[in-house]
């Protein structure tokens, strides 16, 4: 059995019902629009989010869960469409999962707008059912998923991305989407404040480990469906770069800077990069602090007793690290 197959069997009938019910969520009485939506939910990913949800809201309730479960997960799902939509605007991106993209399909301006429609969607879901502390943690990381992209944009452009400044734009463009998964799961079935964020920082940790590991797939030569090398061309700096160039002599860093900066679409200078940073123990380095925080975040799953829910989130964050895709 595959591993995410694995990790669904406990939250099988949830999963199911959710969705249907996102379907339904995703019906509105414009035929282009309810084209649009048939196409993306056709395509869904493998909405490990809503199974954040399903299986953090079980674990910590022992075996519970409501309605609120469902329209959490519903919403996290909507509003994390639509920032998929609008970021392959934003990156003139026409491919997305192996498929056309809505904006290759149908331009620019109607992407933009499925996008909004999705965010409103999420947002009423909340609002019509008085789930106001959801609400608040989907707010939370849409706000964080903003800043985090426009401080990677502001940094990208001077090359000056510190080991602190890279760890917060992971933290804000991808985890916290997964920490407000965790948090929405304990809050959807009545936990304390304290255990939903001890939720939320568990989400956050998992997530950066999963960034880090999708970092780490720019210096594989696995077939993983993204380019060898796609960060450097895309003067994007993560973590092996970073270590390599606080690693480095004077004139090597100089090298290294200018490289990315006027060499980045060179194929033979970009091969020349990875080879230096896998020199420098940038990858070693980078999977170390992969580790770390995926020990970090079995220690606070650990705090649990066990259960089919608590195995399967276990089998997750094992699964985040050893991924091959």
């Amino acid at each position: 059995m595959k591993p995410v197959e694995q990790i669904k069997q406990p939250i099988l009938q949830e999963m199911e019902l959710f969705e249907s019910k996102f379907r339904e969520a995703m019906i509105t009485n414009v035929p282009l629009l309810n084209r649009i939506t048939h196409y993306i939910v056709r395509r869904k990913g493998k909405q490990m989010r809503p199974m954040f949800v399903f299986l953090v809201a079980k674990m910590v309730s022992g075996g519970k869960f409501e309605d609120r479960t469902y329209r959490g997960a519903s919403v996290i799902e909507l509003i994390h469409t639509a920032t998929l939509v609008h970021d392959d605007v934003v990156d003139d991106s026409n491919r997305r999962r192996g498929f056309f993209s809505i904006n290759a399909l149908w331009k620019n301006k109607i992407a933009v707008l499925v996008g909004d429609f999705l965010l409103s969607k999420g947002l009423l879901l909340s609002i019509d059912n008085n789930d106001f502390d959801i609400l608040k943690l989907i707010s939370i990381a849409v706000r964080e998923m903003s800043e985090g992209e426009l401080l990677q944009i502001e940094k990208a452009r001077k090359l000056d991305i510190t080991e602190d400044v890279y760890f917060e734009i992971i933290r804000q463009k991808t985890a916290t989407l997964i920490s407000a998964c965790c948090g929405i799961g304990a809050a959807s079935v009545g936990s304390s404040e304290e255990e939903i964020q001890k939720m939320r920082k568990f989400g956050e940790l998992i997530g950066i480990a999963f960034q880090i590991k999708d970092d780490l797939f720019d210096y594989t030569d696995a077939k993983i469906g993204k380019p060898t090398g796609i960060d450097i061309k895309e003067q994007k700096m993560t973590l092996p770069l970073i270590h390599a160039l606080n690693t480095s002599s004077d004139s090597e860093r100089k090298w290294l800077l200018n490289s990315v900066k006027k060499y980045n679409k060179d194929k033979k200078r970009v091969k020349e990069i990875i080879a230096f940073v896998k020199e420098k123990g940038g990858i070693e380095y980078t999977t170390a602090k992969m580790k770390a925080y995926q020990s970090q975040a079995l220690e606070i799953l650990n705090s649990y007793p066990d259960s089919p829910y608590k195995d399967s989130l276990l089998t997750m964050v094992n699964y985040v690290i050893e991924r091959k895709i």
